[in-house]
């Protein structure tokens, strides 16, 4: 059966369906890792987009049991050059193609997506409409000119967790605010001996300071960060009460809440393969990236200090206010996937823990 991909500037891309059947929209954007894919179909940080990954064979160890991200995926359509009919892996337990059709998510390969990245790189990441079904083209158009935009839209109440839940362990307790969160966070931190409890984002300041957390993890999560107002309020009235570690879309929340911007990117950083300098440490890390939005460094607050930056184009990588006991990163410390450089945050966190 034909897909069918239309994005707002009018290009048309034909392929075909490797998914559920039918239509959805949001946000195109690419993915350049080599590796990963199940863990990037599976972060919630992609709900509300359009995944076209630009690696050009998807899905040759298959689906396992142990490696996802979240409950289920939440992008709305995902594209690939080809997807592999028959995996090869002694975990694997279904295709791809098996897995998106059981999640009901749309995909479509036998596309150039070189060509779809192109667009995307050289125009931004822009609304499209993928689809199986056969509506004309001018309707579809229409319609993607008239969806919503990713800045128009809270993408947080549909990730979060519905109900708190803990991992237990014998050391402090560190709560996390489930804004889109990735399970390889949590682990990570589970591993450093820490009892880990996940709380939904509706969670307010009160709420978490009742469950006495030796420190608070805003953790990743999809869409604008000027959408979460529920989250920056809690970081607003935390912030100076306990350690603070933001991961992604949690180090931008930090930024807006302590009173810093942001801003939208051309097309948004997404990969396994980005170079980060500690300028701390004068150190540079390799990291695994998935964001849209970034962090103005000139509108930062006095005592929020840029610790890093990403050796592409500059934008901010990292954040720390010691006084407040708050460190932040743009990018995916956990690595899963990608590497494990930057494992070095989670201690520091835990050493501002101690202190506090």
């Amino acid at each position: 059966m034909e897909a069918r991909l239309v994005l707002e500037d009018g290009s048309l891309f034909k392929g075909s369906s490797r998914g559920a059947r039918g239509e959805a929209w949001g946000e195109v954007v690419f993915n350049t890792s080599m590796t990963g894919y199940q863990e990037i179909l599976t972060d919630p940080s992609y709900c509300g987009h359009i995944l076209t990954m630009t690696f050009p064979l998807i899905g040759n160890y298959g689906i396992n049991r142990e490696d996802f991200e979240s409950r289920r995926p939440f992008l709305r359509g995902f594209i690939a050059r080809e997807f592999c009919q028959a995996p090869n892996n002694w975990r694997s337990v279904m295709t791809v193609e098996e897995y998106l059709k059981e999640n009901n998510i749309i995909a479509m390969d036998d596309i150039d997506t070189r060509a779809i990245t192109r667009r995307l790189r050289e125009k931004g990441s822009m609304r499209g409409v993928i689809t199986t079904e056969d509506t004309p083209f001018e309707m579809l158009l229409e319609k993607v000119r008239n969806i919503p935009g990713i800045s128009e839209m809270d993408f947080i109440p549909e990730v979060t967790a519905p109900e708190m839940y803990t991992w237990e362990n014998d050391g402090p307790q560190i709560v996390i605010m489930d804004l889109g969160l990735k399970l390889s966070i949590g682990r990570s931190l589970h591993n450093t001996g820490c009892r880990v409890t996940v709380v939904p984002a509706s969670f307010t300041a009160r709420d978490i300071m009742e469950l006495k957390p030796a420190g608070v993890v805003l953790s990743n999560g999809p869409g604008d960060p000027q959408m979460a107002k529920g989250a920056i309020k809690a970081v607003q009235e935390l912030a100076g009460q306990v350690p603070l570690l933001g991961i992604c879309l949690g180090h931008q929340i930090i930024a807006l809440a302590l009173g810093g911007k942001t801003y939208k990117l051309k097309f948004g950083h997404r990969g396994a393969n980005h170079p980060v300098k500690d300028l701390f440490r004068d150190k540079v890390y390799i990291t695994s990236q998935n964001h849209g939005f970034t962090v103005d460094d000139d509108s930062l607050p006095k005592g929020l200090h840029v610790a890093q930056r990403n050796l592409n184009d500059g934008t901010v990588e990292g954040l720390q206010e010691e006084k407040l006991k708050i460190v932040s990163v743009q990018y995916h410390p956990e690595a899963f996937p990608g590497p494990m450089d930057s494992h070095y945050l989670f201690d520091l966190f835990l050493e501002y823990m101690k202190v506090s």
